[in-house]
C-alpha cells in the first residue's frame, strides 16, 4: 500500500491536516499516540526498557514510570538516544500491524510523527509531506493552547530539527498561516496522492 508520511514542528498544524485526510476516507496512524500506547503493551520494548533503565521503570500494575524515565534521559543525550532506539523499532512494528488491518480497496494510509525525519521512519515513507507555519503563529497557538510562556515554546522548538532543515528531506508542503487554505492544499495533495497510488498499484501487479 502507498504509504504518506506526515509531520510539522510543533504548533504548525499538522494534526489539523490529517483530520482533513481522514475526512476524506484516509486512514492516519499517529505514530505518537501509538508511542506511549505501546510502551506498556509491547513485550519487547518492555523487557529492552528495564534492561536498560531498571525494572523500576514500571510500576507493579504495569504502567510506566515517567518520573523516573524522565529523571535519567532529561538532558542525557546518550541515555535519550538508547531509550529512542528501544522506542522507534516498537513503533514501526505497531504501524506494520495497524497497515495489515486496512482494507485493500484503501488508496494510501498516512503516517502522522512529529519526529517522522529524526527517527528515519520517513525512509519507510513513499512520499512526505512537511506542514509548516510561521513562528509567530506557532507560538501565538501553543501558548494558547498549553498555557505556557514564549521561553518554555522556545525551548522546545529547539529539541526538533528546523523547518528548514526538514524541508531538505520532505518532498511535499502544507502551508498553516492562517491565510491560505488548508482544506485547499489537502484536496490537492489528496488527488495526488490517489494518482500516484494507483500507479504505485499497478506497479506491483
Amino acid at each position: 500500500m502507498y504509504k504518506v508520511g506526515i509531520t510539522g514542528g510543533i504548533g504548525s498544524g499538522k494534526t489539523t491536516a490529517c483530520k482533513v485526510f481522514e475526512v476524506l476516507g484516509i486512514p492516519v496512524f499517529y505514530a505518537d499516540t501509538a508511542a506511549k500506547e505501546i510502551m506498556t503493551q509491547d513485550t519487547l520494548l518492555i523487557e529492552g526498557v528495564k534492561a536498560a533503565f531498571g525494572n523500576e521503570s514500571y510500576f507493579e500494575d504495569g504502567k510506566l514510570n515517567n518520573k523516573h524515565i524522565a529523571g535519567i534521559v532529561f538532558n542525557n543525550e546518550q541515555a535519550l538516544s538508547q531509550l529512542n532506539a528501544l522506542v522507534h523499532p516498537a513503533v514501526f512494528r505497531a504501524f506494520d500491524a495497524w497497515e495489515a488491518t486496512i482494507p485493500a480497496t484503501v488508496p494510501y494510509t498516512l503516517k502522522e510523527a512529529a519526529i517522522l525525519f529524526e527517527s528515519g521512519s520517513y525512509k519507510l515513507c513513499d512520499t512526505t509531506i512537511l506542514v509548516t507555519a510561521p513562528y509567530e503563529v506557532k507560538l501565538k497557538r501553543l501558548m494558547q493552547r498549553d498555557g505556557v510562556t514564549e521561553e518554555q515554546v522556545k525551548a522546545r522548538m529547539d529539541k526538533q530539527l528546523s523547518d528548514e532543515e526538514k524541508s531538505k528531506m520532505a518532498n511535499h508542503f502544507i502551508v498553516n498561516d492562517e491565510q491560505q487554505s488548508i482544506i485547499e492544499q489537502v484536496l490537492a495533495l489528496h488527488q495526488e496522492f490517489l494518482n500516484a497510488a494507483e500507479e504505485f498499484k499497478n506497479g506491483k501487479a
